[in-house]
């Protein structure tokens, strides 16, 4: 088939085509094209840790962190830079490249994004990538972020266009528009996605998709979450998502971004193994590592390891650079005798 183009100008008829294709055909393209930009036997493997739980003050329906939802997570003030180090030198050790931060604010204040800023800047020390979700940033946010040495900045859009106001609110979709465009701005990467089986349509799978495809550069990474429902959110008890229908969101959403990083987010703890292993040939190359995303469950590391030797998938790592690191993203020189790495990922900021 003919080489992946790198394009932003998908219509919504072309995005929802591709949906509509045989499942074993979609599958097809969609490895062919992840073979063209990415080894397929590589993952790349990152861990999320919350450094300032609970107390949102936004409605968004899927979130155990809303202040107004009765979901059990206690507020916690922003953990000491000695604490998020700890845990960052751990996550470390045990094989992850990338430490991904993340924030309960709408959108911090000025005197926050100083406490971040340091704490990026000691956990940069360690020789990590860096990410963060912390809400919505202004113009000088986000370059104070870039200068403590952010790679990059989470800021999902969480759906499509017409049914972010079934979920949200509190916010609006034009004001995550704002964040990424400041994120960019600065010289960041960005880091975002979205959530399926929050009761959208397939024609809204697809808007997702085609919004991230046509933003003016395709995020670094994209992950694609599954609804973990919590009881005491609103979408508590909404109708399960097709496991084929989420393998087939992954495999659009490598089509329409060939050089991205798809991650397979939030909801794996769900998935059988079989599930995770066709969305990796689908083309996912990404996830989160650790038992725990933010305040949902994830899969322990153990069981991440033995997936990855069934699988005879390897990490990658990084190699420092005088800029950020992704591009410059390597297979580690051990991984094929060890294949002692695990997985997963998050959602929404």
């Amino acid at each position: 088939m003919a080489e992946a183009v790198i394009r932003h100008d998908w219509t919504r008829d072309e995005v929802s085509a591709l949906f509509a294709l045989p499942f074993n055909e979609l599958m097809y393209r969609a490895h062919s094209v992840h073979r063209e930009h990415h080894d397929p036997n590589a993952v790349q493997v990152s861990t999320l840790l919350s450094i300032k739980t609970g107390g949102c003050p936004e409605d968004c329906a899927y979130c155990p962190q809303a202040a107004r939802y009765d979901t059990g997570v206690q507020a916690q003030k922003l953990m000491s830079v000695d604490a998020v180090l700890e845990r960052a030198k751990a996550a470390k050790a045990a094989g992850a490249s990338r430490f991904c931060m993340g924030a309960a604010w709408r959108s911090p204040k000025d005197r926050d994004v100083v406490k971040v800023a340091e704490i990026v800047s000691a956990v940069k020390g360690l020789g990590l990538e860096t990410c963060a979700t912390l809400g919505m940033l202004s113009d000088t946010q986000a370059q104070s972020l870039k200068a403590a040495g952010l790679d990059y900045y989470n800021h999902n859009l969480d759906t499509a266009p017409e049914f972010y106001g079934e979920v949200i609110h509190t916010r609006q979709y034009q004001d995550r528009l704002d964040t990424l465009e400041h994120v960019r701005a600065a010289g960041m990467k960005t880091c975002c996605g979205g959530i399926v089986g929050m009761g959208e349509s397939r024609g809204q799978r697809a808007g997702l998709l085609q919004t991230l495809a046509n933003l003016p550069e395709h995020p670094q990474s994209v992950p694609i979450n599954q609804l973990v429902q919590v009881e005491g959110t609103p979408l508590a008890g909404t109708e399960a998502l097709d496991p084929f229908e989420f393998v087939r969101t992954i495999a659009v959403a490598r089509l329409l971004m060939p050089a991205s990083m798809v991650r397979l987010s939030a909801g794996r703890q769900q998935m059988d193994d079989a599930v995770q292993a066709l969305c990796f040939f689908a083309g996912a190359n990404s996830i989160f590592y650790g038992e725990k995303l933010l305040t949902t469950g994830n899969p322990d590391v153990e069981q991440d390891r033995a997936l990855f030797r069934r699988l005879d998938l390897h990490p990658l790592e990084i190699v420092e650079t005088d800029s950020t690191v992704h591009a410059d993203i390597l297979e580690t020189e051990t991984a094929s005798a060890s294949c002692g790495q695990g997985c997963g990922c998050s959602v929404a900021a």
